[in-house]
């Protein structure tokens, strides 16, 4: 488990919290960040289905995944490049342009990002076989993207750009704490965000949770059970 260094001031007990903390902002949200009645939350795999989950219980709607997976720069993979998205059977790849070119000017070959991209691909199909059956109905229906903060963005983008692309009516992101370079590049791209804490001086998200574990398969698995309503 990683190590964090708690911040002071804003903090979320776990996941859940934080998805409990999400539903009452979502209710109380104008448009376009309030829930609609066909609304329907998707949880970025992994830490954002839980949030997703609990955030559903509250407010009476269902909950699902969005596969997703981090494209990170060689030698500092906490950095991303880019990420890989899947939803309801349609993918996205999201890309910093401007990061690409600085590492392209370092030495770092196309081909070595392609690598990379072609890798975390894998395991993105993995996450699509083992967490995304049944697919839910996306197209029509208004989104709430939800994840357990958002660093950098990259994930956000690419599950945005993978719910338009599966029809969404409207995309809405929705996050506990967020940096603000992130959440300012996300409302450019987004319906709307609805981020409960965006600190000045953002450290990692897991510096805002008293608890702060990987979720494991078994855990996501268990939370979209319960996210279905149909035990699977």
């Amino acid at each position: 488990m990683e190590a964090f260094r708690r911040r002071p001031g804003f903090e979320l007990a776990d996941r859940a919290d934080a998805g409990h903390r999400l539903a009452a902002a979502l209710v109380e949200a104008a448009e376009p960040a309030g829930i609609e009645p066909d609304g329907v939350l998707l949880g970025l795999c992994r830490g954002g289905v839980p949030v997703a989950v609990a955030a559903a219980a509250d407010l009476g709607r269902p909950a699902d995944a969005v596969a997703s997976r981090k494209l990170g720069v060689p030698g500092h993979t906490e950095v991303a490049f880019g990420a890989l998205a899947s939803c309801a059977g349609h993918r996205s790849r999201s890309t910093d342009p401007e990061l690409v070119d600085r590492m392209l000017g370092t030495g770092v070959t196309g081909r070595r990002l392609e690598e990379i991209v072609a890798r975390e691909g894998v395991a993105l199909a993995r996450q699509e076989d083992l967490f995304l059956a049944p697919v839910r109905p996306v197209a029509g229906r208004p989104v709430v993207l939800c994840d357990d903060g958002i660093a950098t963005g990259a994930t956000m983008l690419a599950a945005i750009d993978a719910a338009r692309t599966a029809g969404a009516s409207r995309v809405v992101v929705a996050a506990p704490v967020g940096s603000p370079s992130a959440v300012r590049r996300l409302r450019t791209v987004a319906d709307a965000v609805l981020c409960l804490h965006v600190p000045p001086d953002f450290h990692a998200v897991g510096a805002y949770y008293r608890a702060f574990p990987q979720c494991t398969d078994e855990e996501v698995l268990a939370a979209l059970a319960a996210g279905r309503g149909d035990g699977g």
